[in-house]
Parts: structure tokens; C-alpha cells; sequence
């Protein structure tokens, strides 16, 4: 079998700035994991493709090189959300030099950030998140502990609206005896709380009392000894991982019949999409999502124009 190459060495005396980087940033920024993530193969990436070209040093990066490197990537196939991230990464880094390491120019003060298309997110009916939502219990069927486990983790991602790393994130110290709340660990570990409906709590309760207790006596009977203080578990004991919990949506998804391209964002959108359709108040919905800015809960502003419509034909005086 054939090896792929090897990519090219990563010149130390860009390495070294970038590992700087990221650290201040998660210590001082406290940058989520997955964003110190993906700027770290933008900005080693860019280094590599630097090396190839002889730059070794910061110092040496100009403007022209800036520009060939955003359209290599566009070439390449990139996504322009891509490349306009690998951009914003590069910016803050050159900041971060010119402030702690004596940089002299900031190459990208005049190239203009990628213009990107606002899409709306994805958003699934009521009726659609009621069939995914129930796919796992059958009537008729006595429960598992995974089908116990994989409803209330449905229920918490679309009626708490929390992303998959928060629900799975989730110890039973997060959770209040009676369940009406939830204590979610968002972006850079800002801790919000999230009212709990009736039926989620049902289901989160069920899953508590009967198949997690069943995992963890399991887990004790073999001698594995204490498991995981998580709320979704694995087989083993253990914290349910990110990946597992995505597939369960997308089996929940082909279940009940729906595009297996549904994700667990999709219902932290519909969660979103269903309180202000139904009158709720868009900092209020700011709060329960955990968004720094109002102007990123403005986008779940879109209602349908037949909802529009009616609501016209209801209210105006000569609707």
C-alpha cells in the first residue's frame, strides 16, 4: 500500500510563536478546546506551507505572501468560512507577537476578512422533533438503559438548546434534585442555567433511576470500581464521547424517518427557532443559549411567511 507524504517540517521559529499563542489564549482568553483546535491547524498549516516557500520567521511575512496563502487555500477546496477563520487566527496571532515578542508591522491590517453568506440554520418541525424525540421508547416495549439514555439526551439537546459538548458534559452535580434546571458548560467554561421542561425532565429522570443506575451496578458487579459522576454513560462506565452522542442523533434521525444529515446543532436551532416562533423574548433566548453577543441570536429571528401571515391576519386591524 502506497504511503501518503509526509507533510513538510514546521520551522521552529514559527513553531515556538504559535505554541505561545495558543497557550495565552486558552489561559487568558479561555478559548474553547475546539477553537484552539482548529487555529492550530490553520496557523501550523500556514507555517508549513511558509517553510516551503523560506520563510522561517514572522518577521519575514508581508502582505503578497499573506494573499497567495488565502488563495492557495481556495484552490485547495477550502470552505470561505475556512479560510476566513484561518485569516481571523493569523490576525491574532500577529496582535499577540506584536505585543509580546516586539513584531515591528502587522501584515494583515489591510486585507479585507472573506465576505460570508449568513445561512440560516437548519430547523426541524414541532411534529418533526416530536417523531425524533420518541423513536427510541415503543410502546408496548419495556425500555433498555441505552433507549432510557439516548431519549433523555435527545430531550436535553433540544429542550435545553445545548450543544452536544454541554449535554454530554453534564455531571450529577450540574443537575438540581428536582431536575427544573440544568447548570451547562458553555464556550470558554461560562456556566449558564437552563429551565427543564416536563417531558424532558421525565425522560432525564427515567434515565437517572433506571438504565444509568443499571450501568453503574453493572460496573461495580465487575470490579471496575466508581463510575464516571457523567450523566450519559457509556456500556463501560464510562463518559459517553462526542462522536457517540452524534450518532446516536443520527440513528434517532433514520429511525424516525428523517434526513440522516439532522445533527444535534439542528435541535439546539430548533429549540431556538420554536420559543421565539412562539413569542419569546430574544434576550431571554440570548440567556438559555449562552450567546455573548445579541446579534448571533438575531439569525433565529426568521419566522416562516405563513406563520407571518397569520399572525398578521390575527392582530392587524385590517388584516
Amino acid at each position: 500500500m502506497r504511503k501518503s507524504p509526509s507533510p513538510p517540517p514546521l520551522p521552529p521559529g514559527l513553531a515556538g510563536s504559535i505554541l505561545d499563542f495558543l497557550d495565552a489564549m486558552r489561559v487568558e482568553a479561555g478559548l474553547a478546546r475546539n477553537t484552539l483546535a482548529a487555529y492550530r491547524t490553520d496557523l501550523e498549516g500556514l507555517g508549513r506551507w511558509l517553510g516551503e516557500r523560506g520563510v522561517i520567521d514572522w518577521s519575514d511575512l508581508d502582505e503578497d505572501r499573506i494573499i497567495e496563502w488565502l488563495g492557495h487555500r481556495r484552490t485547495g477546496g477550502a470552505a470561505e468560512t475556512s479560510v476566513a477563520r484561518g485569516l481571523v487566527a493569523l490576525r491574532m496571532l500577529v496582535r499577540f507577537l506584536i505585543l509580546e515578542s516586539g513584531l515591528k508591522k502587522d501584515p494583515t491590517a489591510r486585507i479585507p476578512t472573506p465576505k460570508l453568506k449568513r445561512l440560516l440554520p437548519a430547523t426541524l418541525s414541532p411534529e418533526d422533533v416530536e417523531r425524533l424525540l420518541g423513536v427510541f421508547l415503543v410502546d408496548g416495549q419495556p425500555p433498555d438503559w441505552r433507549a432510557e439514555r439516548d431519549t433523555a439526551l435527545l430531550e436535553v439537546l433540544y429542550a435545553a438548546g445545548a450543544r452536544i459538548s454541554e449535554a454530554l458534559g453534564l455531571t450529577t452535580n450540574d443537575l438540581p434534585p428536582d431536575l427544573s434546571s440544568l447548570r451547562l458548560h458553555g464556550k470558554g467554561d461560562k456556566m449558564r442555567v437552563v429551565p427543564l421542561g416536563r417531558r424532558a425532565r421525565a425522560a432525564l429522570e427515567r434515565w437517572l433511576e433506571n438504565g444509568r443506575l443499571t450501568v453503574v451496578r453493572q460496573r461495580k458487579a465487575a470490579g471496575a470500581g466508581m463510575a464516571s459522576s457523567s450523566v450519559f454513560l457509556s456500556r463501560s462506565g464510562r463518559p459517553l464521547d462526542r462522536s457517540s452522542g452524534w450518532r446516536r442523533v443520527k440513528e434517532a434521525a433514520r429511525l424516525a424517518g428523517l434526513p440522516e444529515s439532522i445533527s444535534p446543532h439542528d435541535l439546539r436551532h430548533s429549540f431556538a427557532t420554536h420559543l421565539l416562533a412562539g413569542g419569546a423574548d430574544l434576550r431571554a433566548v440570548q440567556e438559555m443559549l449562552g450567546h455573548a453577543s445579541i446579534r448571533t441570536t438575531e439569525i433565529y429571528t426568521h419566522l416562516d411567511v405563513e406563520h407571518v401571515q397569520t399572525v398578521h391576519r390575527m392582530h392587524h386591524p385590517r388584516g
